[in-house]
């Protein structure tokens, strides 16, 4: 009787392999070559119109970046030496940040090929974290600007003269930075 039954059990187990292995082969095949095409196709698309919305998200700011630094020619306000606009902007972030401005002196603009550059002399008082917040802001600033170099006034003699660690905290920085005004050409590029 155990000997009838382990045979049953066993043929059993065999005829539902054989349909496990008939059902994965015939009915449930690999995916046809066109589905497999398709399916990659798809991913690409997909990534494509990723990269279409991140651009079509950024064409406003584009937009803002051309407007406020594309001059129509090298006698346009926008490439004067002392952008007043500017510079009422540069008193807003200083201000905004608790910075103290000390001078601030235009220097005369730089004409490239493309571009006009209009350097200032900054020479500011604060600490590293609102100098730091500054510089954030100015390269979120719809300006071209450049941080041509800056110089942080920190010497030994500044420490042997201050005793209050309050005093310590502000720093003298100079800062060389430019806006830069791209000028537009008169010559048609031809397609």
């Amino acid at each position: 009787m155990m000997a009838k039954r382990n045979g049953v059990f066993a043929l059993l187990v065999t005829f539902l392999t054989a349909g496990f292995w008939a059902n994965q082969t015939w009915v449930i095949a690999d995916k046809p070559e066109g589905l497999l095409d398709l399916e990659d196709e798809l991913v690409e698309l997909n990534e494509q119109l990723i990269s279409a919305q991140i651009l079509a998200s950024r064409v406003g700011q584009v937009y803002t970046l051309f407007e406020r630094n594309l001059a129509l020619s090298k006698q346009d306000s926008l490439a004067d030496d002392a952008s007043l606009p500017f510079l009422k902007s540069l008193m807003e972030m200083m201000n905004g940040h608790g910075i103290t401005l000390l001078n601030i002196k235009p220097k005369p603009r730089i004409e490239k090929t493309n571009y006009i550059a209009a350097p200032y002399e900054v020479i500011m008082k604060c600490s590293y974290d609102e100098l730091g917040k500054f510089m954030a802001e100015l390269e979120r600033s719809p300006r071209l600007v450049t941080i041509d170099e800056f110089h942080v006034k920190n010497g030994i003699e500044r420490i042997k003269s201050n005793a209050s660690e309050m005093d310590l905290r502000e720093q003298i920085i100079e800062i060389h930075l430019s806006t830069l005004t791209m000028v537009k050409s008169k010559t048609k590029v031809s397609t």
